[in-house]
């Protein structure tokens, strides 16, 4: 009978704790912040330039002007093609302004494992 008790004490508090950490991580995630968010809101482009990139109409001005400095290429990461356009991209980006950023939690909104933040000015 005690064993049976302790048995049900155990899966209670396992119940109990992955019902808290579910509703902590779900908490987290509707409460995204920063770049890396759903919508794109610093319009980052991705280090290095793809040939399967999708460029968009009002992409801003720093990521045209990457590239231009730097043709998008099409090899894999990790080829040495690759980390030498990646060098190539991460100067142009900083030489026009942009910040780099390292995509540590990749997804399928933003693949890539380096991006640039461009300068966009602030409206007042």
């Amino acid at each position: 009978m005690k064993l049976k008790l302790v048995n049900l004490m155990r899966v209670l508090i396992l119940l109990v704790s992955s019902i808290f950490l579910c509703s902590l991580a779900t908490l987290v995630q509707a409460s995204c912040k920063g770049c890396l968010c759903v919508g794109d809101p610093c319009r980052l482009c991705s280090l290095p330039p793809m040939t399967t990139d999708k460029i968009v109409e009002d992409e801003p001005e720093t990521c045209k002007k990457i590239r231009e400095q730097v043709a998008p290429i099409s090899s894999p990461p990790g080829t040495n093609e690759y980390f030498a356009s990646l060098d190539k991209s991460t100067m142009a980006c900083i030489k026009n302004g942009g910040d780099v950023i390292k995509n540590s939690r990749r997804s399928e909104a933003f693949p890539a494992r380096v991006y640039c933040k461009p300068y966009i000015p602030t409206r007042n």
